[in-house]
């Protein structure tokens, strides 16, 4: 009698476990990016790194962001700010490229210029293997001359 009951909540076990091992899947926020957003700069959150080793550090298997740029924009920049050596992998209608700190932006990663309309994965990476909290910086505006 033990077995059959087993069986009767096998399935139920199943797909309680397939659900929260998929949880993860849709953790991505999608956020929408129209010309003349606000507030500006806007920040996003997250923990960086993961277990996806890459050329662009250890990644999460999923985005940590998701941004949809509603029309082409002629200037956007993101900047990540986080301890460790953060990256910013980015997969986009361009391609797949990777965002590296360096001297001039003081090891914070940091693209901008043109951004066509379209769907951008983000993923912060670490090249230190370890994940820590990061703040993600998105603005229209320009950055003041040094």
């Amino acid at each position: 009698m033990k077995t059959s009951t087993l069986i009767k909540f096998f399935p139920i076990v199943l797909a309680i476990a397939l659900i929260l091992a998929n949880l993860h899947l849709v953790r991505a926020e999608v956020v929408q990016i129209e010309r003349d957003f606000q507030p500006d700069p806007l920040t996003l959150s997250g923990k960086s790194g993961g277990f996806e080793k890459s050329n662009c550090g250890n990644i999460s298997a999923t985005p940590n962001q998701v941004l949809e740029v509603a029309e082409s924009l002629p200037y956007l920049r993101l900047t990540v700010e986080s301890e460790g050596k953060p990256t910013l992998l980015i997969d986009g209608p361009e391609g797949r490229f990777c965002v590296l700190g360096d001297n001039y932006s003081q090891e914070k990663p940091e693209i901008s210029g043109y951004w066509q309309a379209g769907k951008y994965s983000l993923y912060v990476g670490d090249l230190s293997e370890q994940q820590n909290d990061y703040t993600i910086s998105i603005s229209q505006q320009k950055m003041p001359q040094k």
